[in-house]
């Protein structure tokens, strides 16, 4: 009787390469944030303030999602970044989800729309459009230092489909101290 052979599949989302992009981020974090008070408002005024976050792996490979609890800003605050992997685009979809909005359309009830992109030469650059006040603006996420032990995020917003971005907020990354 012949016993048949087990077939074995290489999973792209274990494969090396973009799919482990963010395993830098894995684990628990105090995160400083720089953010500016009024966004595109020509507001030079930044507010600083300390959270704890812990990213972790999601099941099989399909992407990670991390926590944000700040310490004393917006009390009772929680958010959550949700990062999803595609091997057939090799593109991360990153949503941002909070207990404020959920990180829902009011409309349709659906997630609002996450920023799209990937990492080259070490920087990752991910970009969206959502709605601000009332009108659209462009959306980016930047990270960057990642193999340094103290990574950087970094969002901008643009009011004019790209031509010039404002930095409004910045989460600097360090490991807690035991």
């Amino acid at each position: 009787m012949h016993t048949p052979q087990p077939i074995t599949l290489a999973s792209p989302a274990m494969a090396p390469g973009a799919a482990r992009d963010f395993d830098f981020l894995m684990g628990p974090w105090r995160i400083r944030n720089t953010r500016l008070v009024h966004r595109l408002a020509g507001c030079n005024d930044w507010e600083m303030f300390d959270a704890t976050g812990t990213a972790g792996p999601l099941p099989g490979g399909i992407g990670n999602c991390d926590d944000f609890t700040p310490l004393a800003w917006k009390p009772g605050f929680v958010g959550m970044a949700l990062r999803v992997f595609s091997p057939v685009t090799q593109c991360w979809s990153i949503y941002w989800l909070d207990n404020t909005t959920g990180g829902l359309d009011p409309a349709t009830g659906l997630l609002y729309p996450p920023v799209v992109g990937g990492f080259d030469n070490g920087v990752g650059l991910f970009y969206g459009t959502e709605t601000f006040e009332g009108r659209p603006v462009r959306v980016r996420f930047e990270w960057s230092q990642r193999h340094s032990g103290a990574p950087r995020w970094e969002q901008a917003f643009s009011d004019d489909d790209g031509a010039t971005w404002e930095v409004n907020w910045v989460m600097e990354f360090a490991r807690p101290v035991a």
